[in-house]
């Protein structure tokens, strides 16, 4: 009888497909666990977005394994399709992705993303218990070592620079824009050749600032060239 009865279970589980029921279950749960911590950081991939790609990844690993394991069937290999999801979800980060001035915003939430669409096939794959240990490590990335990124990019970095420009440029009208920055020049050589002046300076100011101010520089009608670092 008992023998019975988990044949009937299996053959129920294997009808009602309730393996790939509890992995989307488990990829709403990761997939929104993530989506909410990148909501509530005002993230442009949040709580949905997250939730779909996670679900919809799951599903699509479980059919490749399936098609792949299909009696008298030639399908494509689990691989493959595994493959092609991860580059379509490629597409889908770098809509995440935007240029502000000097700076690059979004990469984490196209990595975020990422690593969504490939905790969904490995739930799809069957592969549950690795699928939630990787969602607790990124959990534990996003949240907690946040202010460990913001603390660095506070921190004063020390670096050489370069500004050729137009003859007779005065070193204030390179300063003053510099200093609005919060980066302070340490130390400065002037060298004048008839098509240009050139500086060479150490400059020192938060990390988050310096390309920041490299552009800026590059922008100016007096100067030729910048180069920081």
């Amino acid at each position: 009888m008992p023998q019975e009865m988990t044949r009937v279970m299996g053959e129920m589980v294997e009808i009602l497909r309730l393996d790939l029921t509890l992995s989307l279950i488990i990829a709403v749960i990761i997939g929104g666990a993530i989506g909410m911590e990148r909501q509530l950081a005002g993230k442009p991939a949040g709580l949905r977005t997250n939730i779909l790609i996670c679900v919809g990844a799951t599903l699509l690993g479980d059919l490749s394994i399936r098609m792949g394991a299909a009696p008298g069937r030639a399908g494509p290999s689990p691989s493959m399709l595994a493959a092609q999801v991860m580059s379509g979800i490629g597409f889908l980060g770098a809509g995440t992705i935007m240029k502000e001035g000097g700076t690059v915003l979004g990469l984490t939430s196209a990595a975020t993303i990422w690593i969504v669409a490939a905790m969904g096939i490995a739930l799809g794959a069957g592969h549950r218990l690795e699928a939630a240990g990787t969602a607790v490590i990124v959990l534990l990335t996003l949240a907690a070592l946040g202010p460990v990124e913001h603390s660095l990019l506070r921190a004063t970095r020390v670096v050489p620079a370069t500004i050729r420009a137009q003859p007779g440029t005065p070193l204030e009208a390179l300063t003053q824009p510099l200093e609005s920055y919060g980066v302070k020049v340490r130390k400065v050589r002037t060298y004048d050749h008839p098509m240009d002046r050139v500086f060479e300076m150490v400059i020192a100011g938060p990390a988050s600032q310096i390309d920041i101010v490299e552009q800026l520089l590059r922008s100016r009608p007096d100067v030729l060239s910048a180069r920081i670092g």
